[in-house]
């Protein structure tokens, strides 16, 4: 189970991902640069225990409230065949020097996603070291493997198409929550 290290992030989530945001072909423009907020979202293991996975759901308050889910891993050195998907470096107060990437440039974590919807590994709460998080739902309808398609701008109500997929909640800028896939698998 990974640890969660209350310490700080220099610089944070937050700060990197309004930076890189902007960059990715479905970010709704605004007027304005992102103000993001942190409005939900999930981890998992590692079992090699190296690659930190965080699946987060941020939304702009800079727009109309959009929703972005925004996985990102966390690695203690570069990895080189996901250099396309690095949104940047961050000074971890614990663990030093971290390279955070799209989790959809790195295979640990698509492969960590995919043993979720399968039912094989469980979700972890966001921000308590070992607590599951009974929240995330996962549908599967059998099989061997398939191909993980991240959804990057969930929409609440929006059925999930394929065989298998990951439904979370967030908040919403105004107040309220709302629920939706994040990931299918086809």
């Amino acid at each position: 189970m990974a640890t969660i290290h209350r310490t700080t992030l220099a610089p944070t989530k937050l700060e990197l991902l309004t930076g890189w945001l902007p960059s990715q072909p479905w970010y709704r423009e605004g007027t304005t640069a992102p103000r993001l907020s942190r409005a939900g979202g999930f981890r998992l293991d590692d079992p090699a225990g190296e690659v930190g996975i965080e699946l987060m759901v941020v939304t702009d308050a800079a727009g109309d409230g959009t929703a972005y889910f925004v996985p990102m891993t966390y690695r203690g050195a570069p990895l080189e065949e996901a250099a396309a998907g690095l949104i940047g470096t961050s000074e971890h107060g614990v663990l030093g020097t971290r390279w955070i990437y799209d989790t959809e440039h790195d295979p640990v974590a698509m492969a960590q996603l995919l043993a979720f919807v399968t039912g094989t590994v469980p979700a972890q709460h966001q921000s308590e070291s070992d607590t599951p998080d009974p929240s995330v739902g996962r549908s599967w309808d059998g099989g061997e493997g398939g191909v993980v398609e991240l959804v990057r701008v969930p929409e609440p109500g929006v059925p999930a198409t394929g065989r298998g997929s990951v439904e979370v909640d967030w908040t919403r800028p105004g107040g309220g929550t709302a629920r939706g896939v994040v990931a299918v698998v086809r």
